[in-house]
């Protein structure tokens, strides 16, 4: 007999920021692999155009308009994804953006609003759907976090801070979440190429990889792929259940001399 039931054969799941980046690239794996999926965005179009492109492969899709920033989004989200695919097994938040001002040259309403997408929006998320995962006794909660917890980077003091909450949120919950049967899992990407940090302009970009490169923040230029973190989600969300990956670090590799 075995001390844990093998996930079921159909997990719906929920991806937010699934517009573009790491969580389009989440969304388009897992559907790939068999698992209905819920895309979540402010562009909701593109989350529409990408949804209708996985259902011409046969995968189980559903679009829905979300802003994390905002309570009631959130909830008509998660109410419309149930409603369609069924109870969420698998939950994966990675919505926001980056800005590039100076901690000190920030106004208390620019850094509020980075901790309201990337730490109290994630909140915001799992509030709504980790109580219905306790009551069916499993279920798997992803939170994509950033390596600027472990080495934190100049021009970007309001995203440091929130990914540092989100890290601590994610393990108060692990501590508060055992014996459940649901996992709360952190991924901790590296230089990611995505549309973070795209409409900066060419003046404040240059000097954003000055200061990475003075602090030794840079060792090569190469970024990883948006698929590559995808695929590092999806392993952790179908590790057999008795395994809890609870941290997992991404890094883009240089490449051989």
């Amino acid at each position: 007999m075995p001390r844990f039931e093998p996930h079921p054969s159909r997990r719906p799941a929920l991806v937010t920021g699934a517009s573009s980046g790491i969580g389009a690239a989440t969304a388009t794996l897992l559907a790939a692999r068999g698992h209905p999926v819920a895309l979540g965005a402010r562009r909701v179009e593109r989350c529409r155009e990408l949804a209708e492109t996985l259902a011409k492969d046969g995968a189980e899709v559903f679009a829905h308009v979300l802003d994390v920033a905002d309570s009631g989004s959130v909830e008509r989200f998660v109410a419309a994804s149930a409603a369609a695919l069924g109870a969420p097994e698998i939950v994966v938040s990675g919505a926001g953006d980056v800005s590039a001002e100076r901690v000190h040259e920030l106004d208390s309403a620019g850094f509020a609003a980075q901790l309201q997408v990337h730490l109290v929006g994630a909140h915001r998320l799992v509030s709504q759907v980790v109580p219905g995962m306790v009551r069916n006794g499993r279920g798997d909660v992803v939170l994509v976090s950033s390596d600027v917890v472990r080495a934190p980077r100049p021009r970007m003091g309001a995203y440091v801070a929130a990914k540092n909450g989100l890290e601590g949120m994610a393990r108060t919950m692990q501590m508060e979440l055992e014996g459940t049967g649901v996992r709360v899992s952190i991924v901790r990407p590296g230089p990611t190429m995505t549309g973070m940090g795209m409409d900066w302009d060419p003046q404040t970009t240059g000097e954003v990889l000055e200061d990475w490169v003075r602090w030794g923040l840079a060792r090569h230029p190469y970024f990883l792929k948006p698929e590559n973190v995808a695929a590092v989600i999806a392993a952790v969300v179908e590790t057999p259940r008795g395994t809890h990956l609870t941290l997992v670090e991404v890094q883009p590799e240089a490449r051989s001399r």
